[in-house]
């Protein structure tokens, strides 16, 4: 057979299969099939779906606190509390018949016995505070019944301050957070759905940020199992923010915004954001005592002075120093790397009492803190300082608590501690004198 005829039947052939395919449904990825549904009105587009989502309020108020665009209270898509107990009566009968009590809300005389199991706690509803919980699908949030107005939350976050965390005779501090933070944060979700401002929802956020700016340093250095810093700080970061847009947005006067704004650069020390945002506001805040202190703080921070940080820390409040803390670890350690440098010599001795009082600390945890970090301290408490021998601590070998002493000595009683959330500084509008309780 010649090639021509051979060539010929391979292209028949060949055109043969190619009419026959014409017919064979070619396959169809899964893309394609939503995009073709979606154009038939077989399915509900990406869009709409989302759509459908932001028609909820609670996700709108939302969204708008986490994007720092300003709630309007008057929105008729805004929904109003009538709940005028701090925990709405469904919820209140709801876990007292699932047993889900905290025994800071059960009523005097009806806890339950070692040695008893079917005996149920009753609410006590003076004592009972709303809980927090993730909005769920197919669950109301927006209930005005189940809303507590503005009004009726500052008072809950007043009872949570005075009745529970500065309460005399506390067992432990870590179960009085845990049950605080949770109210607290439902506090907030309230505020958040019903997008409030005005004069009660800053006395809240207030309040808020004091409460775990505190606990950011009672708490520290504490098990990961009683204290998570991290979720403490989101939660801190956020009201502080709704906080200081409120006073951006909401006419005044705001007797407090000094103190907040330099709380806010002093807990986020080195932020160029934060260092922005504070050097933008009008030349009466920024030349304030308590936000001229900060800044220059701040600035001895980025400069590497560990030195003029510590004793210019000397002059802050109470709260102030609560913010400050957890810079404190950091801090310290750049003393003794700079004079490890700076004094490296084997003939060279140091007074341990000196460096204390450069770490603002007493000579046992100083000395402590020397050893931690592999620095020969000797009897006659003498430090021998060595950039060789400089190193850093052993996990877990040096506890935060040990260092509390700057901030312990202006704590006091537990009566003034709540005093000191409510007010602030005990001194009103004297933030830079040293503070002593």
């Amino acid at each position: 057979m010649s090639s021509n005829v051979l060539i010929m039947e391979s292209c028949d052939w060949r055109y043969k299969e190619t009419m026959s395919n014409r017919n064979v449904p070619r396959p169809i990825s899964y893309a394609q099939k939503r995009t073709s549904a979606a154009g038939r009105g077989g399915g509900r587009p990406t869009q709409e779906r989302w759509s459908s989502r932001e028609q909820q309020p609670e996700w709108r108020a939302r969204k708008e606190e986490e994007s720092g665009k300003k709630a309007d209270p008057e929105s008729p898509g805004s929904p109003r509390g009538t709940c005028q107990s701090m925990c709405p009566n469904r919820e209140l009968q709801e876990r007292e018949s699932q047993n889900r009590l905290h025994r800071f809300e059960t009523l005097a005389g009806t806890e339950k016995r070692a040695g008893e199991r079917c005996r149920r706690p009753r609410a006590d509803p003076k004592r009972t505070v709303k809980e927090y919980s993730r909005p769920a699908a197919g669950k109301d949030s927006t209930r005005p019944s189940d809303l507590r107005p503005p009004a009726v939350l500052l008072r809950t976050v007043c009872y949570l301050i005075d009745d529970i965390a500065t309460m005399p005779g506390q067992t432990s501090w870590n179960e009085v957070y845990d049950f605080v933070f949770d109210r607290l944060r439902s506090v907030r979700q309230d505020m958040i759905i019903q997008r409030t401002a005005g004069p009660e929802s800053r006395a809240v956020l207030e309040r808020t940020v004091r409460l775990l700016a505190y606990a950011s340093f009672r708490l520290c250095g504490e098990p990961l199992r009683f204290y998570d810093p991290r979720i403490n700080d989101t939660h801190l970061q956020e009201s502080l923010s709704w906080l200081l847009r409120c006073y951006d947005t909401e006419p005044g006067p705001h007797g407090n915004r000094e103190e907040f704004q330099a709380l806010s650069l002093l807990y986020n020390l080195g932020s160029s954001r934060v260092l922005q945002h504070t050097l933008e506001l009008p030349e009466r805040l920024r030349s304030s005592p308590a936000i001229a202190l900060a800044l220059s703080i701040n600035r001895a921070f980025s400069e590497r002075n560990p030195v003029r940080l510590l004793r210019l820390a000397q002059r802050l409040s109470f709260l102030q120093s609560c913010a400050l803390h957890r810079h404190m670890a950091a801090v310290r350690r750049d003393l003794l790397l700079l004079y490890s440098h700076g004094l490296s010599s084997r003939n060279c001795r140091f007074p341990l009492p000196r460096l204390a009082k450069l770490l603002a600390l007493d000579v046992a945890h100083a000395g402590q803190l020397c050893r931690a970090h592999q620095l020969e301290v000797h009897q006659d408490d003498q430090v021998v300082f060595s950039k060789t021998c400089f190193g850093e601590p052993e996990p877990g070998g040096l506890r935060c608590t040990a260092q509390h002493d700057v901030v312990d000595g202006k704590q006091g009683d537990l009566a003034r501690l709540g005093r000191i959330i409510h007010e602030g500084s005990v001194n009103k509008g004297d933030c830079v004198g040293t503070f002593t309780l």
